[in-house]
Formats: C-alpha cells, sequence, structure tokens
C-alpha cells in the first residue's frame, strides 16, 4: 500500500537523508584521519599496524556517501509528456516542454549553484559550457521539424552524446539526480545508450500516456529491455485527466468509470508482470495516473500547492518509500557493516599488539617463526578460491558464449514469424519510384536494425541470468573460504599473544567474516562507487557495466553489415519484388517475398557472425571474473602482508629503540576508543533514521 505525500514533506524527507548522509560521511572521515595519523606516529612507537586497505575503504565509502545521489532514469517514448512530468516533479519549468526537443538528447540534471549547461560530444570536440538561455534556443527544434526528423528516424543533434544541466533546485540538492532520455522510437543507438544507463540509476520512471496505452514500441521496449531485469520501475500513465475531455459529454460519471476502467484493464494486462517482486503483486505501488500539466501549472503559482488530484501526491509517496525507507537504508547498513568491521580490525591489532610490547627481541622473533605454518595457510586458502574463481571464469565464459553462437544460428528458424512485428508497411510504389527508392530501403533498414536489437537484448537476458548465478555461487564460496581464514587469523593471534581469541559483539555472519570476503560477497558494493543501480547478488562490483560495453561493440554493426549491406536492397529483395505487379493484390505477397529474401540472405550470413563474434562475448565473460579474480587477490594479500607488516614492524622497532609501553598503551587504547566511538555514532544515527522513516 502507497500513501499520499505533499512536495513540502517529500523535500523534508530527503532533506533528513541528506543530513544523514553528511553525518555519516562526517564520521567516516574521522575514523579514515584517525587511522592515518595513528599509522604515521606509529613509525616513531612500536610500528604501523598495517591498516591501510581500511584507511582506503573508509575514504572512498565516505566520499560515495558524501556526493552520492539518488539516480533516477526517465524512459518514455516520444510526445508522453516526459518534460512536462520532470518539470512538475522538480517544481519549475526547467526543460522546455513544447516541444519537448530534450527527447533528442541525453540529459543530466543535476544540482548546481547556478543554471548552466555542459554539452558533451561524441566526435572527440572538447566539452561546451553555455547558459541556460542558450541552451533552449539552440537546442529546441519546431513542431515541423520535429515531426520530420522522427518520420526519417534521425537524430536532431547527432554530434551530441548528453548535456548536463546544472540548476538550484531543492529537490536537486536534497539529492536527487534526473536523467532525461531519448525517446524510445529514436534510433537503436540511442536506445543501447539509455540501456546503458539503467545499469547505473537507483529506479526507472517509465511514462505512458493515456490517450495512447501501451503501444506496440512500449511494449517491445518493456518486453526487451526492462523485463527480467530486477529493476525498479514506476509507471507513470500521463495525461490522466484528458480522458474526461475526451468524452462526447465529460460530464456524465457513468461514461467516464466506463473508460476509465477500460483503461486500467489495458495498462494492467500490459503492466502487471513488470510490478511483482518475489512473487508478491505491488502494481498499486508502482503505477499511477498522473495529470502533469495540472500539476506544474499548480506548483508554477505555488510551489508549496496541494497536489491533490494530479496523482503526484500519491506517485510522490510511493518514491518517498522506495528512495528513504529502502534505498537509504540499504547504503547506510553497507556502510555500518564497513565501520563495524573497520572498528573491529583496529580492535583486534590492538589487542595483538600489547601483549608482544613487554617481550624482547628474541622472544618476539621465535613468536613470528611459530605462525609462518599458519601465514602458508592463508596464502593456501587464497589460491584455493582464486582457482575457484578462474574455473568458473573459464567455464562460464565458454557457456554463454556457445550460447550466443547457438542463438545467433537459430535465429532464421523463427526470422519469418518475428520479423512481422518489425517489417514496416511496405508501398511498392516507393520501390519502382527512384526519387524514393533509398526511404523504401532505410525504412527496411531500420526495422532489421530494430529486430536484431531486440534479439540480442533477449539473449543478454539469458546471458545475464548465467553470470549472476555464477556470482551468487563464487558469494557463498567466498563466505566459506572466509570462514576458514578468520579460523586460521584466531589462530595466529592466539600464538602471538598467548591468549584464546573472544568471539566479537557483533554475530552477524557479515561481522565476521574477514575484510576481503565481504567484499567478495557483494556486501560493500558502496566502497567501490557502485552506489546506484543493481549490484548483483555475490558481487561487490559493477560487472554489468563491463558485459555491457562489450556487448554494445558485439552489437548491431557488425551483424547488420554483414546481414543487411546498403545495397541489398537492389539485390535479391529487388530481384524478390520486380518480378511482381504493383497492385493492391500484390501487396501482401510482397511482404511475404520481402520476408523471405531477408531471410536468405540472414541464413547465409549467421554461421560467420556466430563465429566471428563468439570470441568477442567469450572475453566480455572473462574480462568479468578477471576484474572480479585481481581484486579479491589483491585484497587477500593486502591482508596478509599487512598482517605481516605489523610484526615486522614492531620487530624492527624493538631493534632500534627502546619502546616506552606505558606511553604506546595509552596511544593504542585512544585510537581504539576514537575509532569505536565514531563507529558507533554511525550506529546511532542509522537507528535514529530508521525511527524516522518508520
Amino acid at each position: 500500500m502507497t500513501y499520499k505525500i505533499e512536495p513540502d514533506s517529500f523535500l523534508n524527507n530527503l532533506n533528513q537523508v541528506a543530513q544523514v548522509r553528511a553525518e555519516v560521511a562526517g564520521c567516516l572521515g574521522r575514523i579514515a584521519d584517525t587511522i592515518e595519523q595513528a599509522e604515521l606516529e606509529g613509525k616513531q612507537n612500536s610500528g604501523g599496524l598495517g591498516l591501510e586497505q581500511e584507511i582506503e575503504d573508509i575514504k572512498v565509502a565516505g566520499e560515495n556517501l558524501r556526493t552520492g545521489v539518488f539516480r533516477l532514469l526517465v524512459l518514455g517514448d516520444m510526445k508522453r509528456g516526459k518534460s512536462t512530468f520532470l518539470n512538475a516533479l522538480i517544481g519549475e519549468n526547467v526543460l522546455p516542454s513544447d516541444v519537448n526537443p530534450c527527447t533528442a538528447l541525453l540529459t543530466i540534471l543535476r544540482f548546481g549553484p547556478e543554471k548552466k549547461v555542459t554539452l558533451y560530444f561524441n566526435d572527440g570536440k572538447p566539452a561546451q559550457q553555455l547558459d541556460f538561455k542558450s541552451f533552449k534556443q539552440n537546442y529546441t527544434i519546431d513542431p515541423a521539424e520535429a515531426k520530420r526528423l522522427e518520420q526519417e528516424k534521425k537524430q536532431a543533434f547527432p554530434d551530441v552524446d548528453c548535456a548536463v544541466v546544472e540548476y538550484p533546485l531543492p529537490l536537486l540538492e536534497k539529492g536527487i539526480e534526473i536523467v532525461d532520455s531519448p525517446g524510445l522510437n529514436d534510433t537503436e543507438a540511442r536506445n543501447e545508450l539509455s540501456l546503458g544507463y539503467i545499469n547505473n540509476c537507483h529506479a526507472i520512471l517509465f511514462v505512458l500516456r493515456a490517450s495512447q496505452p501501451c503501444t506496440l514500441g512500449e511494449r517491445r521496449y518493456l518486453e526487451n529491455y526492462i523485463k527480467g531485469r530486477g529493476l525498479t520501475v514506476f509507471f507513470l500513465i500521463n495525461a490522466w485527466d484528458q480522458v474526461r475531455e475526451s468524452l462526447i459529454d465529460p460530464d456524465d460519471t457513468e461514461e467516464l468509470e466506463e473508460s476509465e476502467t477500460k483503461l486500467r484493464r489495458v495498462f494492467k494486462a500490459n503492466l502487471a508482470e513488470y510490478c511483482q517482486v518475489e512473487g508478491h503483486d505491488i502494481y498499486d505501488e508502482r503505477v499511477f495516473e498522473v495529470s502533469a500539466l495540472k500539476a506544474l501549472r499548480k506548483r508554477l503559482k505555488n510551489l508549496s500547492a496541494s497536489l491533490e488530484g494530479t496523482g503526484f501526491s500519491e506517485f510522490m509517496g510511493a518514491l518517498n518509500t522506495f528512495l528513504t525507507k529502502e534505498r537509504a537504508v540499504s547504503e547506510l547498513r553497507q556502510v555500518r557493516t564497513l565501520a563495524r568491521q573497520t572498528s573491529s580490525h583496529v580492535q583486534e591489532a590492538i589487542e595483538r599488539r600489547i601483549p608482544l610490547l613487554d617481550q624482547d627481541v628474541n622472544e618476539l622473533k621465535n613468536k613470528i617463526s611459530s605462525v609462518e605454518p599458519e601465514f602458508k595457510i592463508l596464502t593456501e586458502i587464497r589460491d584455493k578460491f582464486q582457482e575457484e574463481i578462474k574455473n568458473t571464469r573459464d567455464l562460464k565464459a565458454k557457456t554463454v558464449a556457445d550460447s550466443f553462437r547457438t542463438y545467433v544460428l537459430n535465429l532464421g528458424n523463427t526470422f519469418e514469424s518475428d520479423f512481422l512485428r518489425y517489417q514496416p508497411e511496405l508501398k511498392l510504389t516507393d520501390f519502382f519510384d527512384g526519387d524514393k527508392r533509398e526511404a523504401f530501403n532505410t525504412s527496411l533498414q531500420q526495422a532489421f536494425e530494430q529486430y536484431i536489437s531486440d534479439k540480442l537484448a533477449d539473449w543478454s537476458l539469458t546471458a545475464e541470468q548465467e553470470m549472476t548465478a555464477a556470482f551468487a555461487q563464487l558469494s557463498r564460496s567466498a563466505a566459506n573460504y572466509g570462514a576458514s581464514y578468520s579460523q586460521v587469523t584466531d589462530k595466529i593471534t592466539e600464538k602471538l599473544t598467548g591468549q584464546k581469541v573472544q568471539a566479537g559483539t557483533h554475530n552477524s555472519t557479515e561481522d565476521k567474516s574477514p575484510g576481503w570476503a565481504k567484499w567478495a560477497m557483494g556486501l560493500f558494493s558502496l566502497s567501490t562507487g557502485n552506489i546506484a543501480g543493481v549490484a548483483m547478488a555475490g558481487a561487490g562490483f559493477d560487472w554489468k557495466s563491463i558485459l555491457l560495453n562489450y556487448f554494445t561493440v558485439i552489437g548491431l554493426s557488425s551483424i547488420i553489415v554483414a546481414v543487411f549491406p546498403a545495397a541489398m536492397i537492389f539485390g535479391p529483395v529487388g530481384l524478390a519484388l520486380l518480378g511482381l505487379g504493383v497492385g493492391f493484390f500484390q501487396a501482401d505477397q510482397a511482404r511475404k517475398e520481402v520476408v523471405k529474401a531477408a531471410r536468405k540472405e540472414l541464413v547465409k550470413h549467421l554461421p560467420q557472425v556466430a563465429q566471428e563474434q563468439w570470441q568477442p562475448v567469450y572475453d566480455a565473460v572473462k574480462e568479468c571474473f578477471d576484474v572480479y579474480e585481481r581484486e579479491v587477490t589483491k585484497r587477500v594479500n593486502d591482508d596478509i602482508n599487512s598482517r605481516k607488516a605489523e610484526l615486522d614492524n614492531l620487530l624492527q622497532q624493538k631493534q632500534s629503540r627502546e619502546i616506552n609501553r606505558s606511553a604506546e598503551l595509552e596511544r593504542l587504547k585512544k585510537l581504539e576508543t576514537d575509532v569505536s566511538t565514531e563507529s558507533h555514532k554511525i550506529e546511532i544515527v542509522y537507528k535514529d533514521l530508521l525511527k524516522f522513516i518508520d
């Protein structure tokens, strides 16, 4: 169930989360500074404690928390009122909404002290800054031009990669960043770009229109780019107030109810499957009937105006629940885990150090020598996990690459039935007219591009599922190896100190695991900067971005060039059409001939495509696991080396000078207290946030 919330309350809740983020980031910064200073002082006393990895992780997590935002991706076909919706959401007429030219650009809207726009180009030109007025003037196209470009499937500004719009707006200042994507009926290259941003956003706002319920293009996009990917999607059915206006008698309540009921059935039939979470139906929490223009008019007159009757209060209530109760809590839970672990590591290092302060050089050497077998076991654990990762890599790389080859080779089997939904209306007179033949060829090729793009998206979902399962298994293995690793490090501590290691105060699995194992289990995606999008199960890094970069290269160009050369219309397809008349009754036969000719070309080239692209797919999957393996290995090595460095540092200090035990004991205890205090503050702030959002 969702609840209503007005703009002021929504901003207040976001502001509370922003304050908590800032407060926790401050605690993390003080922890990092405290440990870093202590390590410097340690060089002049009993030596450092080998806490370099903790310092690095805490610093990165603090910075990401300080600068992090909730990133929302706005998707929708052209002329759905996306810009009007966004303007209503942020409370100001920022994006041009009369012609909606910004749908031709990927536009990132973020907070800035001044109104300005930065254009980024895709042809190597340096970025260009311009004022907001110039941006609206230079990148706005009139309705006639917009319609012509849409019909010709051309981009309005092909040299522009994206625009970053900075604006001093309250919503943006509270930590919201909005990515406004091009229309779904834009080029396939632009669709791929939008798909790339999906992985780096917390939620998708998919804008539809009540007067055009779930068009073929929208259903196609949802099926191929959203379905089965575990994304959080809010559906905004815009212009709901126009349902009444479309009636013969707008005051006929019975007719209005009947019309709205029919519309709701259509939308639910098409959207219900995208509103399932672990078997639970959350349709009412994800689909909203809104009137963006009505809401915008209200907010332009009064930013705090009630949005009752526009659908925005219900939507903002659901978005508020998602951002504050789900995303913010998850984000801060990760930070709390990191702070707990760091405090625990500091405490353990100090507990190992204190008993060794009283030992002379020879005693310390004997102690160090006694734990060499345990350090050897630690490296064996590392090697076993490393070998498992590599074996999984080799198996999955081949499995996924083989699945690609099989999938491609089988495309011809269903091409004739599959291509029907893409095939444009064929006007044979256009083919026989030399002046219109190019347009005829272009429309056919664009249909083929859509077909190939969707088929690749369909296969990529299968690849992602394979990868998700593999990393989930590696996550479980990391937990097991981590438990074995902790038993060995406990034994090292017992040998060095002569005291049995006591169980820590935090009993959850995530707190007892060593830091490298937590990272490998995917618990520290925050510390590596991946605070947005879907961090897949079992991985503390964004492997989907790695995969996407490779698959985009594989993408359309290689297959389309091989299967559908520019001159094809004058070859097999042309020959198929030349033998037909141009009358009305030949149209259906012509469509069949086109599909047959296209299939013939497709089947001819598919073996070559499958063979040539097998290796790039293999390399893409392999790289995902290689990145994972390199980071895991580095973290295990750092942990082992830091433990050895603790002992070596102390031994060197004892060999070079007499250590002031009481002063060193006081320094170490202060370090432990200071870190524990800041970690405890994070616990309190986290609990207070839970109380606030309940």
